[in-house]
């Protein structure tokens, strides 16, 4: 039997309950990644954790808020302490947060996405560094189009600027790190079928400053349809193995042409 594409790592993932996290963690664990889920739902990991050992897979859930630094070094310890080794962060977690103008957007809305998507992103990183600097590894951020491609959905300039955000700092710890061999790229989706609605708030106000746009027929312009998370899964498989290991500093759009087409 040929050996699988991860054999012998250890993946942590953020947000691996639902969506893009938990299509990740699976398709990593089978390929022989043991998966360590740092979660605000342990609940939804925990059926991730299922899946993932019913396939022969190894998995653990840690709760862990993002938005609280001390749980994720905390996390990342107890992970290595029970794995032994740190070889693959996909930092995941994330939300949309409120739609509102800027005018009327509460700092506390504003401070929200900040804390999760891109503080949470960074204190991920951070506390990650000490054990990838061992052997090397792979740091992969879900980020988006929106805020890099796209800037017609108004009403989202704090999520965008978090997600533009994690780009810019994807670069800059790609170059900072690449003297110990962690690798340090970055995915872009556009419209999955997820349930990141869930977590997405409208503000009353918000038709008083939106622009009316409209968008093309053919909105998905490659499939006519918005993408599966299994497909972004086979993206972050690629970016945790050594098939990438010359790829770092990359943000790599998954939107099947949506954001050149609407951007």
């Amino acid at each position: 039997m040929a050996d699988k594409r991860l054999d012998g790592k250890v993946a942590v993932v953020t947000g691996g309950g639902s969506g893009i996290g938990k299509a990740g963690a699976i398709r990593m664990a089978e390929q022989g990644a043991k998966i360590v889920m740092l979660d605000r739902t342990p609940e939804k990991a925990e059926e991730t954790k299922r899946l993932i050992e019913s396939a022969g897979g190894q998995a653990l859930v840690i709760e862990c808020d993002v938005s609280k630094p001390e749980m994720i070094e905390q996390g990342m310890k107890q992970a290595v302490d029970i794995f032994g080794r740190l070889d693959i962060v996909f930092a995941n977690a994330g939300l949309n947060g409120k739609l509102a103008p800027i005018e009327t957007m509460e700092i506390e809305e504003w401070d929200y996405p900040m804390n999760i998507n891109l503080r949470g992103t960074f204190a991920t990183v951070k506390y990650a560094i000490p054990f990838l600097k061992k052997s090397g590894g792979s740091v992969i951020i879900t980020s988006s189009i929106n805020g890099n491609r796209v800037f017609s959905n108004i009403g989202f300039s704090a999520y965008s600027t978090t997600k533009a955000g994690q780009i810019a700092f994807m670069k800059m710890a790609a170059l900072e790190l690449a003297k110990y061999k962690i690798r340090v790229n970055a995915i872009c989706p556009g419209a999955i079928a997820t349930n990141s609605a869930d977590n997405t708030y409208r503000s009353e106000d918000l038709e008083e400053v939106e622009i009316p746009v409209k968008f093309p027929q053919g909105g998905q312009p490659l499939k006519g349809e918005s993408g599966k998370p299994e497909e972004v899964a086979d993206l972050v498989l690629f970016l945790a193995s050594d098939e990438s290991s010359h790829v770092t500093g990359t943000e790599i759009y998954m939107d099947g042409a949506e954001s050149l087409l609407v951007g």
